[in-house]
């Protein structure tokens, strides 16, 4: 039963608004503190009130059973407790045998067996609250005294004449009673206005206080609804200011991806265009060709591999664009790998393609934790990038080798370098964004991806890769990866 409840509740707070909530949870708290203070100021002056008024009855009852006036039978019978000062107080006494006698012209107080106690002198003094049902409320003190029985006015008795008991005193709470439930009018008046304050409070709060949430969850509105990715403006340094940073700061970031997604499509569709103008050329100049009676055979021969070419170039492409595209954080399925034998597959590749290059290698094992074939696309790249600017463009290859092409791989640091003219001042910058070729460049085959499928798979993997012109000798490029020890998988 207590869960279902408090799974309807909790079923109806979620429903209500955050602004609803916060005016909501604004009046309960102050309702709670209020009821505490209330129930704590009652209870207080409840029990000042009474044990004032206990002190005072049980004082004048001690005075007046030490006196010994209110414990006279004529005086009971003949003096009213007006004539002595106690109009508002009952007066009587109950002796140990269970006699019970009142004062005149007045009902007796409530005697029972507390009082009785007393009077047998099984306790000293006895206190109690007695509440007729529809009728009076009374504090009743019961004290130790000695009744004389006589009935002469003013006569004084003997011990031998007294007799034990106990002088009883009840006065009416009714005035106390009127006094706590006026204030508990008041308090329940004071906590209702408190609440009410509370929650019209708590309303202006939420309403200022979420005002930059809702304009942040507008901004969030726009954004879907018209792409557009401008920041929205920062007022102050709460917790909501700073997740309106964390928002622009991830438009931002959306911004920037948007971008290169933009500016990857715009240069891809470029680069493809070459290639596939180049094939669509050649293959129009086949079918001209064709319907004049054809090509001669080595001149046929040579078309057919100029389409295989640029065939070639455009399947790279692509490929390069593939891995570009994914753009993935960081290698979710990586396992262990040994560089070294990620560089020797790459060499193996790589000098099929150019076997008039001569290569100095040295290679060390070294383990690292990452994907093995976005590495080896990577160091493929970097060889076919030393291979292809160690041959100058009008050499002439007679099984002679025409170029020198150095690989090193020590400490996790694979160094290439090459033998051909290095690379411009105003170039390095540059060598490794998307698409970006040189002057040099430009006049030999590639898409400008290669570089940057480099750096990808090196920021992939936690490494560093950078480029510089090596002291007598052509670009050196030195890619940096941490040892499998290191990293985390």
């Amino acid at each position: 039963m207590v869960a279902n409840t408090q799974s309807w509740w909790q079923e109806k707070l979620h429903k209500l608004s955050l602004h609803s909530r916060v005016t909501l949870l604004a009046a309960v708290a102050v309702g709670l503190a209020v009821a505490f203070v209330s129930i704590a100021a009652y209870v207080s002056v409840r029990q000042q009130m009474y044990q004032n008024l206990d002190e005072s009855l049980t004082n004048r009852a001690a005075q007046a059973a030490q006196n010994k006036v209110l414990t006279n039978q004529a005086n009971l019978a003949q003096i009213s407790p007006e004539a002595l000062g106690l109009s508002d107080i009952l007066v009587g006494v109950i002796l140990a045998d269970g006699e019970q006698i009142g004062a005149a012209n007045s009902k007796p107080p409530p005697m029972e067996e507390p009082e009785f106690a007393v009077a047998q002198s099984q306790n000293q003094i006895s206190k109690r609250t007695f509440g007729e049902s529809m009728g009076a409320h009374y504090r009743i003190i019961a004290v130790p005294a000695q009744y004389c029985p006589q009935l002469d006015l003013g006569h004084r008795c003997s011990d031998e004449d007294l007799e034990p008991g106990a002088l009883v005193v009840a006065q009416s709470l009714r005035p106390i009673d009127q006094t706590l439930h006026n204030m508990g009018i008041v308090l329940w008046a004071v906590g209702l206005l408190g609440v009410i304050g509370a929650a019209i409070a708590g309303n202006a709060i939420a309403a200022s206080g979420l005002r930059p949430l809702a304009r942040l969850s507008g901004a969030a509105e726009h954004v879907a609804r018209t792409e557009d990715l401008q920041p929205i403006p920062v007022d102050g340094s709460d917790e909501i200011s700073r997740l309106a940073i964390s928002f622009n700061s991830m438009l931002a970031a959306l911004a920037r991806s948007q971008d290169r997604q933009r500016r990857l499509i715009g240069d891809a569709g470029h680069e493809l265009r070459t290639p596939l103008t180049s094939i669509r050329t050649n293959l129009d100049l086949l079918a001209q060709a064709d319907k004049r009676g054809g090509l001669r055979p080595d001149d046929r021969q040579q078309l057919l591999d100029d389409v295989r070419a640029q065939m070639d170039e455009l399947t790279n492409l692509i490929g390069d664009l593939t891995e570009l595209a994914r753009d993935t954080p960081q290698i979710r399925n990586a396992e262990l790998i040994e560089l070294s034998n990620v560089v020797e597959d790459a060499l193996i590749k790589v000098r099929r393609r150019a076997p008039n290059l001569e290569w100095d290698v040295s290679i060390e094992p070294f383990p690292v934790w990452g994907d093995e074939r976005l590495l080896g696309r990577a160091v493929t790249n970097l060889l076919d990038n030393a291979a292809k600017y160690s041959v100058p463009e009008d050499a002439r290859t007679d099984g002679v080798p025409v170029g020198l092409v150095t690989v090193r791989l020590q400490d996790g640091v694979l160094t290439v370098t090459d033998s051909g003219p290095g690379i411009a001042d105003a170039d390095l910058p540059h060598v490794f964004e998307r698409f970006y070729r040189s002057s040099e460049a430009r006049s030999r085959p590639g898409s400008g991806l290669g570089l940057a499928i480099v750096k990808h798979a090196a920021e992939q993997h936690g490494g560093m890769i950078y480029a510089r012109n090596a002291p007598g000798a052509g670009a050196q490029f030195t890619l940096w990866l941490p040892h499998a020890a290191t990293q985390t998988r």
